[in-house]
């Protein structure tokens, strides 16, 4: 899926519709202590429940997010393309 690197768009701040950038937002990096982690690392122990490697279900694409930002105030805004999509977003020239 191919989204223009600049669209004219509403900013809900100016009030009107002004040029956006537009960018993939980055995943930081992951915290090895969180509950979720811990959790799933005691799982892969095999002591209980299912061991690592044994996925049954095969999970729908993630939905597509894009940050606007406005060129004129600056205001960052999220939007996300479509539904639940199995294409990643490329950001083109045109």
């Amino acid at each position: 899926m191919e989204i223009k690197k600049e669209i004219k768009t509403y900013c809900p701040k100016c009030n009107k519709h002004t040029i956006h950038s537009v960018r993939i937002p980055s995943k930081g990096p992951s915290r090895s202590l969180n509950k979720a982690t811990r959790r799933y690392d005691r799982m892969l122990k095999g002591y209980v429940g299912k061991v690592k490697g044994a996925k049954t279900v095969k999970k729908l694409g993630k939905r597509q997010v894009v940050l606007l930002q406005c060129k004129e105030c600056k205001f960052v805004v999220s939007r996300t393309l479509g539904g639940r999509t199995r294409k990643k977003i490329e950001i083109s020239n045109g």
